[in-house]
């Protein structure tokens, strides 16, 4: 039984009886005038916001329960009333509530994909119109910002750039103006997403592009961080310079340092 579920469970009761006592009468401000009231009450807020966020996480899943008889129960087993249920058919109850939980979950994740896949190939069709918008073999689309006549890096190769990233809708997951002071980053292209891989290889040092990223070429379903599953990804890069990778030394040569 997940640790979520127990709580959500005493949550709800626990908003029921608090629910009681506001119709019964307002209570009075607690007196906290020692350190062990501080922080009996810090401890009982900090739970409570807990509680209070599980509660939600479960309204989110339309799973129903009767506020009343959670209350009835978190009664019974502090020492209020006799269970009316054998420890035995708790738990087996419990479990079922617990796969009806995760069941949901999966289902409305595999529903918010599915939909974000399906915005995603209408967005990408529509980007694609647009005047300056090139797309590659692989699905990538890209436009030139700022074009320049450097040298362009191969896969290997380590490269630097300033860069923004957003989802389709404007919401910005990261950027180097924001999470690296403004200064670019390094990094070996091939060893980031693919459409960065492809994307970054068509630039020459000293311009700036747009890429819009298919979400096979990106995270793909699974997401990452703030990426929710099947993202389409725009991405607006500076390529600032290039590094080529460090030759491997002779062999024998690391032997003889």
């Amino acid at each position: 039984m997940r640790v979520a579920m127990k709580v959500s469970l005493i949550a709800a009761a626990l908003i029921s009886l608090s629910a009681c006592q506001k119709e019964a009468a307002e209570p009075a401000a607690p007196k906290l005038d020692t350190d062990t009231a501080k922080q009996s009450y810090a401890l009982g807020l900090s739970a409570g916001k807990y509680l209070n966020n599980a509660v939600e996480e479960h309204k989110k899943l339309n799973l129903t329960l009767d506020a009343a008889l959670i209350l009835r129960g978190v009664q019974d087993a502090a020492g209020g009333g006799k269970p009316a249920m054998a420890e035995e058919e708790i738990q087996k109850v419990l479990t079922a509530l617990d796969e009806q939980f995760r069941n949901k979950q999966a289902e409305m994740a595999k529903t918010k994909a599915e939909e974000a896949k399906a915005k995603g190939v209408a967005y990408l069709a529509e980007n694609a119109k647009k005047a300056g918008v090139t797309t590659t073999a692989s699905g990538l689309q890209y436009e030139v910002i700022t074009a320049a006549d450097g040298a362009k890096p191969k896969a290997e190769d380590t490269v630097k750039v300033k860069y923004k990233g957003t989802l389709t809708d404007g919401t910005e997951f990261d950027s180097t103006e924001k999470n690296n002071n403004g200064e670019p980053i390094e990094f070996p292209l091939n060893r980031v997403i693919k459409g960065w891989t492809e994307g970054v290889q068509l630039m020459g040092v000293g311009s700036k592009f747009k890429f819009t990223v298919p979400s096979e070429l990106a995270y793909g379903e699974n997401g990452m961080g703030p990426i929710p599953a099947n993202s389409v990804l725009v991405f607006e890069v500076e390529l600032v310079g290039i590094s080529a990778p460090e030759a491997a030394a002779p062999a024998g040569e690391e032997a003889k340092k």
